[in-house]
């Protein structure tokens, strides 16, 4: 990827979001319900009513809330949030933390295992295990996060309780953090104890979202090493008496990890969205969880901070996806 092409996607990015702000900004508006109707107790008059939509814009043309709301966006002002009455940009930074771990350790426990799983299956093409793992497999991607999140209640959480059901860490550990990233901090101050408990706590969400993670991975590295098995490279070191392990890590998986790369990205941003019902079920204090408070109260500035901070995550992700692909095969990028 070359830097014009580097500018161009950012230029896009910045577009982007520009679009998803208008958008949601509109529908939220649309939408029944008043925000304020939330906030009044029964004994308001209407001019207290008048005077709280005042001071929150809302008794101003649409256009103009916009313009108001957008400027104050560039200015790094998300708003204060109707529920809540604190900044939005400082409750969505003390949640964002959460679900970026939670993410990230799903990601990696999905590319892990559906790597290993896909790499068995390369070995194990043409036997009886082969259309055994591709049957589990298509069970596995026919099953949704959510699901995957109620079994796990059930079967880890009630039935065979090994793992705590909701939260993100025991209210008894009194460990003092200076970060939000409660999970790395903990890791990297070697403060075990503390790193062991959030670490439970993650470890249901975390299969809710790394399984469907892992049959995709599954699938499709499977198929790539597939065609990169058959490739004249691969037949060349066969005959020079290499083992098939080595064959597959060393020749074929290089080449066939480029689209599984990029599929794997795209998929991490639905997985970033998909933490918003998996995190309420759990009561993981995460971004997500927060989303349907917000979506609940009508909280519209806490919304629309949140939307575009999702819109955020799924651009930048995306381009890093493509610098990494890039920097894994430079000619085919060249070439596009």
């Amino acid at each position: 990827m070359t830097v014009s092409d580097l500018l161009n996607r950012l230029i896009m990015a910045v577009l982007t979001l520009m679009g998803v702000a208008v958008i949601v900004f509109c529908l939220l508006r649309i939408v029944p319900g008043d925000p304020v109707a939330m906030m009044i107790s029964p004994s308001a008059t209407p001019a207290d009513i008048a005077a709280l939509r005042a001071h929150y814009g809302l008794d101003l043309g649409l256009a103009q809330q916009f313009a108001i709301w957008f400027g104050d966006v560039l200015k790094g002002d998300f708003g204060t949030s109707i529920s809540q009455r604190r900044d939005v940009l400082e409750l969505i930074g003390g949640r964002l933390p959460a679900t970026l771990e939670l993410a990230f350790a799903a990601l990696v426990f999905g590319v892990l295992t559906g790597g290993m799983i896909a790499v068995l299956g390369a070995l194990a093409r043409g036997t009886k295990l082969d259309p055994a793992l591709d049957f589990i497999n298509g069970l596995f991607l026919a099953v949704p996060d959510f699901v995957w999140a109620l079994a796990l209640v059930l079967l880890l959480g009630v039935f065979w309780p090994v793992f705590p059901l909701s939260g993100r860490i025991d209210p008894g550990l009194t460990t003092d953090f200076h970060t939000d990233f409660y999970l790395i901090e903990s890791l990297v101050t070697f403060k075990f104890p503390a790193f062991a408990d959030i670490l439970a706590h993650m470890v249901m969400p975390m299969l809710a979202l790394g399984l469907p993670l892992a049959a995709i991975v599954v699938r499709t590295l499977k198929e790539a090493l597939a065609e990169a098995m058959v490739q004249d490279y691969v037949l060349l070191a066969r005959l020079k008496g290499m083992s098939p392990l080595r064959l597959v890590l060393q020749e074929a998986l290089r080449n066939a990890v480029g689209p599984t790369l990029t599929l794997t990205g795209v998929q991490f941003t639905f997985m970033i969205g998909g933490t918003v019902i998996v995190e309420r079920i759990f009561s993981y204090p995460g971004l997500g969880n927060m989303a349907i408070d917000a979506v609940i109260n009508r909280d519209l500035p806490l919304i629309q901070g949140i939307v575009l901070t999702f819109g955020a995550i799924f651009i930048l992700v995306n381009i890093l996806v493509d610098l990494i692909a890039a920097w894994l095969n430079p000619r085919s990028a060249a070439h596009g």
